[in-house]
């Protein structure tokens, strides 16, 4: 089994690695999209949308719920999700930051 090493970085550097892996396929971001469109959303008008089996859709919208960045009940045989709005602008906040951070580091531009 390998080791990782995550925990020898920062709170917020593990945050911002794990929204990024969750926005890393174009299907989640189109989900994420949709999700914002509707405000509200059954699975199955998600698989309606998207050119996606409903087995995929469910697998995208796990990685999305486990980031935190979707929030999803399961109704009987329907499962309804929305988007975690805190959680996302709480991503986009560390986002921001690294952005100026990198901007703020970039005193010579003088790479490439």
């Amino acid at each position: 089994m390998a080791y990782t090493k995550k925990h020898e970085f920062s709170a917020a550097d593990n945050e911002l690695a794990l929204f990024a892996k969750a926005l890393a396929h174009p299907a989640r971001v189109a989900i994420l999209r949709t999700l914002a469109e509707k405000n509200t959303c059954i699975c199955g008008e998600i698989v309606e949308v998207l050119p996606l089996s409903q087995s995929t859709v469910s697998q995208h919208l796990k990685e999305l719920k486990e980031a935190g960045l979707v929030k999803g009940e399961i109704d009987g045989p329907r499962s309804c999700y929305c988007i975690n709005w805190e959680e996302l602008g709480r991503c986009m906040a560390l986002l921001n930051d690294m952005a100026g951070e990198l901007n703020r580091l970039n005193t010579q531009n003088s790479c490439c």
